[in-house]
C-alpha cells in the first residue's frame, strides 16, 4: 500500500472555488480601502495611522498591505484548555467543537414548561448540563440573569459559569471594566496571568456593529484581550437584508472586511494576538422581519464563509449550530437543529456555538441542548469516514461465509460491530419493545434526560477559598457600580 494512501475518507463540503475564496478576498480588500469602517476607539485610530492607514474623523480606509500583513501574523491555531489546565479543545483545520450561546432574553423552564426570564440559577443549570453531556465542548452563559444587577450581569455570569463547569468558557463582557473583573477571576483560578495565557480556558465574545462601525465597548474589550495574549472571537452579527446586503456574496464581503478589520487592531496591539474569525450571516426574513439561522441561503453562507476563512486564511473558524427559529423544542426544532449542525461540521466549524438555542437566539432551551449533543454525537460518527483495509475489505469472510451464509457468528463481526454508532436517545427498536418501555416520544425522553442531569449531576467543585475569592471580586463590582449610579 502506497506511503501516502488514506485509510479514512472523512466527509467535507466544499461551497467555493479558490478562484471565488480570492474575488470574495479581493472585494473585502476594496471595502476597507475604499469605504473603510468607522472607528470610535481614539487608540485604535492612532493605531492605524501610524500603521498607515488613512483616517479620516472616525473613518479608517485600511491599505490592503497593512489586511494581509494581520492576516499572517494571527496564529492559525489556538489551544484551548479546561479550568485545570488541561488542553482539550484544538481549533485547526478538520476539528469542530461545540458548545451554547449567551444572552437569551428567555429560558423554558424544564419543570414548568414556561417561558420566562433567566436568573443566575439557569446560568449556573446550563453550566452543569454542559459539564455533563459529552458532546458539549465548551460553555456560554446562555442567558441574561435577570436577578442580578443588569450593568454588572456579564460579571455574575462568569462566576456562576466557572463554578459550575470544568470545560472552556466563552464568555461576553458589557464594559472594559467588567471585562478586567472576569480575566481577574479567570487569572486567579488558572494561576495567574502568566498561567492563563499559556493555558487559556477562557475566550472573550465580542461583536463589530454592522454596517462597519466598530463601538468603543466590543472594540475596547477586544484591544484588552489583545494585550493580555488572550484569545478572543470577533466575528460579525449582521442580518443580510438588514444590516447587511441581501445577496450572500455581498453579505459575506461586508463581514468579512469587519472582521479583518478587527484582526489588524487585535495585531497591532499585538503581533500574534489569538483570533478567532468567520461565522455566518442570518438571513431578514422581509414577511416576519425575523433574522433567521437556518434558512438555506445562510446554512450556504456558513460554508462560504468557513472555507474563506479556514482554507483562504487559515484562521480558526468561528460558527454556529443546534438552534432553531421554532419557539418551542418540538419538530422544526430538531429538524433545523439538526441540518444546521450537520452543515456547520461539513463546511468546517472550529468553535460551533449556540447549541441549544430557540426562537432565533432569542430563548434557552435545556432539551434543544440535551437532543443536540446526540446529534452532534452522530455528526461526528458520520464525519470520521471509514477506513479501507485489508482487514475492512472482508475478503476472507467473505468468501469463507459465501453465498446464502450470515455473518452474525464471525469472529470479524465481533471485532467491529463496536466501532458502529449507537443512539441514547433515538430509539432504533421494534413497536412492541417501545410500548414496554412506555410509549415515550423523543421528546419526553428528552425532557426525562434534562431533569436526570439536573438532579444528579455534580460538577468538580472549585476550592472553597477559590469560590470565596471569586465572590469577592464579584461583590467589589456591585459596590463599583453603585458608587457610579450615586
Amino acid at each position: 500500500m502506497p506511503s501516502n494512501y488514506a485509510i479514512n475518507a472523512a466527509a467535507h463540503f466544499q461551497a467555493l472555488s479558490e478562484s471565488q475564496m480570492e474575488e470574495l478576498h479581493l472585494a473585502t480588500l476594496e471595502v476597507l480601502r475604499r469605504t473603510g469602517v468607522d472607528v470610535l476607539n481614539e487608540e485604535a485610530r492612532t493605531l492605524f495611522r501610524k500603521a498607515g492607514a488613512k483616517v479620516d474623523g472616525a473613518r479608517v480606509r485600511l491599505p490592503p498591505s497593512l489586511v494581509e500583513w494581520a492576516i499572517r501574523a494571527a496564529p492559525p491555531r489556538i489551544t484551548l484548555c479546561d479550568r485545570n489546565g488541561k488542553p482539550s479543545v484544538y481549533l485547526e483545520s478538520g476539528k469542530s467543537f461545540f458548545g451554547t450561546g449567551s444572552d437569551t432574553h428567555n429560558v423554558i423552564d424544564p419543570y414548568t414548561g414556561q417561558r420566562r426570564k433567566p436568573v443566575k440559577a439557569d446560568i449556573a443549570n446550563v453550566a452543569r448540563v454542559c459539564d455533563y453531556l459529552p458532546n458539549i465542548d465548551f460553555v456560554m452563559c446562555m442567558g441574561i440573569a435577570s436577578d442580578v444587577p443588569a450593568a454588572i450581569s456579564d460579571v455574575h455570569h462568569f462566576e456562576a459559569m466557572v463554578n459550575n463547569t470544568a470545560k472552556p468558557l466563552v464568555f461576553t463582557a458589557w464594559n472594559l471594566n467588567n471585562l478586567r473583573d472576569i480575566v481577574e477571576m479567570a487569572e486567579a483560578v488558572a494561576g495567574g496571568p502568566e498561567a492563563l495565557r499559556f493555558n487559556p480556558f477562557v475566550t472573550l465574545y465580542a461583536q463589530p456593529i454592522s454596517p462597519l462601525q466598530f463601538a468603543p465597548e466590543g472594540l475596547g474589550n477586544l484591544m484588552y484581550m489583545a494585550s493580555k495574549g488572550l484569545p478572543t472571537i470577533w466575528t460579525a452579527g449582521m442580518a443580510a437584508g438588514g444590516t447587511a446586503p441581501v445577496t450572500i456574496a455581498g453579505a459575506i464581503v461586508q463581514g468579512n472586511a469587519e472582521e479583518l478589520a478587527g484582526l489588524t487592531i487585535a495585531q497591532l496591539i499585538r503581533e500574534g494576538a489569538p483570533i478567532v474569525s468567520g461565522s455566518g450571516s442570518m438571513f431578514l426574513d422581509m414577511v416576519t422581519s425575523v433574522s433567521v439561522y437556518d434558512a438555506p441561503e445562510a446554512l450556504m453562507s456558513i460554508a462560504a464563509w468557513h472555507q474563506l476563512t479556514r482554507d483562504y486564511y487559515r484562521l480558526p473558524v468561528w460558527s454556529y449550530a443546534g438552534c432553531s427559529e421554532s419557539k418551542v423544542f418540538d419538530e422544526q426544532a430538531a429538524l433545523e437543529g439538526a441540518m444546521v449542525t450537520l452543515i456547520a461540521s461539513l463546511s468546517g466549524g472550529n468553535l460551533v456555538h449556540d447549541v441549544g438555542y430557540l426562537e432565533a437566539g432569542l430563548t434557552t432551551s435545556f432539551e434543544m441542548l440535551v437532543l443536540s449533543d446526540e446529534v452532534i454525537s452522530l455528526t461526528r460518527r458520520f464525519l470520521q469516514g471509514f477506513e479501507i483495509s485489508e482487514e475492512t475489505l472482508a475478503l476472507d469472510v467473505i468468501d469463507k461465509v459465501g453465498p446464502g451464509g450470515h455473518f452474525l457468528g464471525e469472529d470479524h463481526t465481533y471485532r467491529h460491530f463496536r466501532e458502529h454508532w449507537y443512539p441514547t436517545l433515538l430509539d432504533r427498536g421494534n413497536y412492541a419493545s417501545w410500548v414496554d418501555k412506555g410509549s415515550k416520544t423523543l421528546g419526553e425522553r428528552v425532557k426525562e434526560r434534562v431533569k436526570h442531569v439536573l438532579e444528579t449531576h455534580q460538577p468538580e467543585p472549585l476550592p472553597a477559598e477559590m469560590r470565596e475569592r471569586l465572590h469577592r471580586i464579584v461583590k467589589r463590582a456591585e459596590q463599583r457600580v453603585q458608587k457610579e449610579a450615586q
